[in-house]
């Protein structure tokens, strides 16, 4: 698992220093300063699947380090999948490429991964 240390140059202020972007695509997902850091741990699906598992069947990671986001349209560019165990799954809305992050639908809440995206200004 990635060190949150990895990370704290990304922190200011408990916010987002810089904007976040897709790793694969580059698309625009979050603006500088739109996202709250959350040492959340939650098991996050693989972006990589093996072909031969069923839908029950998932591999996952624990990842810890996360951008919350309280209201859905602070994004720039995020995608849902379908439910599963009372989470949507993030993916970016341009390539469809995740998931880099989950939406809890008891919340409504959005947590991104720090691990899934990339940090950059423009």
């Amino acid at each position: 698992m990635t060190e949150v240390s990895d990370f704290s140059d990304q922190i200011a202020g408990g916010k987002n220093k810089s904007n976040v972007h897709c790793q694969f695509c580059n698309s625009l997902m979050l603006k500088a300063q739109e996202g709250t850091y959350s040492e959340e741990e939650v098991d996050v699906p693989l972006m990589m699947q093996k072909q031969d598992r069923t839908a029950d069947s998932l591999n996952s990671e624990p990842l810890k380090g996360f951008w919350l986001v309280k209201d859905m349209m602070m994004f720039e560019n995020i995608g849902f999948s379908n439910t599963v165990d009372g989470k949507k799954f993030l993916v970016c809305a341009d390539c469809e490429r995740g998931p880099v992050g989950y939406h809890d639908l008891s919340t409504r809440h959005c947590f991104l991964a720090l691990k899934r995206v990339v940090h950059k200004d423009s």
